[in-house]
């Protein structure tokens, strides 16, 4: 297995860093510190950084554990949302033309029930953006919701895209989203009969539908307690969905129909179209989906 070491250098104190790219390979850096979100870009393919600038603050920000302001960018602009422990998703909007954020309507049409802080969001064609979270506004039990935020139009009304038979699913797993084209696929960490396995959920007209959700791998974990951690999702040129998650420490790769492949291990685990990536204690380790891991150092050695 191969080794990196790589010199580091201090952008600021924070938590929970998000990074994108837009299509005149500007890139944006958002995080959170307290109950602020901050934000800082490159015009170098990140080679330096602005000095960081304020965006919002949101009394009792969720923040840490995957909790956090989450961010994404379409052609022409980027979006941060950041919820708080009331439950509620606020959002900020950053225009290319306007060149500064704005404070823009909360993702949630009810106040008060997504007080988990579990989410994420995504951009699609036609500056349209994605997002989705766990959401307890039935039966005070937390299940898959989805919004939209549409150009001139805001967030369209929130939808459950999915329901546990069992009447809700993993509370403390972060769900993913991935938008390519008119195809939106959403993966989850459930709750069946106890089992906490990942599953994925598709729709190929713009999120207005979804298929019925589909467990990934072949094993299963039964686990009266709570795993903190998500995964990624990623599609391809071909609109084949790849993902990437956790089972007791033990990091797997998998296509929905098909047997999950052992990676390594380790938590924290995340899919950016074909690289996979996670933490093993101190170590970041990175992975194309057809190739080698490779483990780069946080810390020196």
């Amino acid at each position: 297995m191969w080794m990196y070491a790589h010199a580091q250098t201090k952008m600021a104190s924070g938590d929970h860093p998000q990074v994108s790219r837009d299509k005149n390979n500007v890139v944006r850096v958002v995080y959170g510190e307290t109950d602020k979100i901050y934000y800082s870009f490159s015009t170098n393919n990140g080679k330096t950084f602005s000095q960081p600038t304020l965006i919002g603050a949101i009394e009792g920000m969720h923040l840490g554990m995957s909790r956090g302001p989450q961010l994404a960018t379409s052609g022409d602009y980027s979006l941060v949302t950041a919820m708080d422990k009331k439950g509620n998703i606020h959002a900020y909007q950053f225009s290319n033309k306007k060149g500064h954020w704005e404070k823009i309507a909360n993702v949630n049409d009810s106040d008060g029930y997504a007080p988990e802080g579990l989410m994420s969001i995504a951009a699609g064609g036609n500056n349209t953006f994605y997002a989705v979270w766990l959401d307890l506004r039935e039966s005070k039990q937390n299940n898959i919701c989805v919004s939209i935020l549409k150009p001139g139009a805001g967030w369209t009304k929130n939808n459950f895209v999915y329901k546990s038979p069992d009447g809700h699913v993993c509370e403390c797993c972060k769900p993913s989203i991935v938008v390519k084209g008119d195809q939106v696929c959403i993966m989850f960490r459930n709750w069946v009969r106890g089992s906490r396995d990942l599953y994925v959920t598709n729709s190929l007209d713009n999120g207005e539908s979804f298929s019925e959700a589909q467990k990934l791998g072949n094993g299963t974990w039964m686990l009266n307690a709570c795993p903190m951690d998500g995964g990624g999702v990623s599609i391809d040129e071909n609109s084949f969905i790849h993902t990437a998650w956790q089972r007791d420490g033990q990091v797997f790769y998998a296509t929905p129909g098909k047997a999950e492949v052992n990676i390594g291990r380790g938590r924290g685990v995340g899919l950016n179209r074909s690289l996979v990536y996670w933490v093993d204690e101190t170590d970041l380790m990175i992975k194309t989906i057809d190739g080698e891991a490779k483990r780069v150092a946080l810390e020196p050695h």
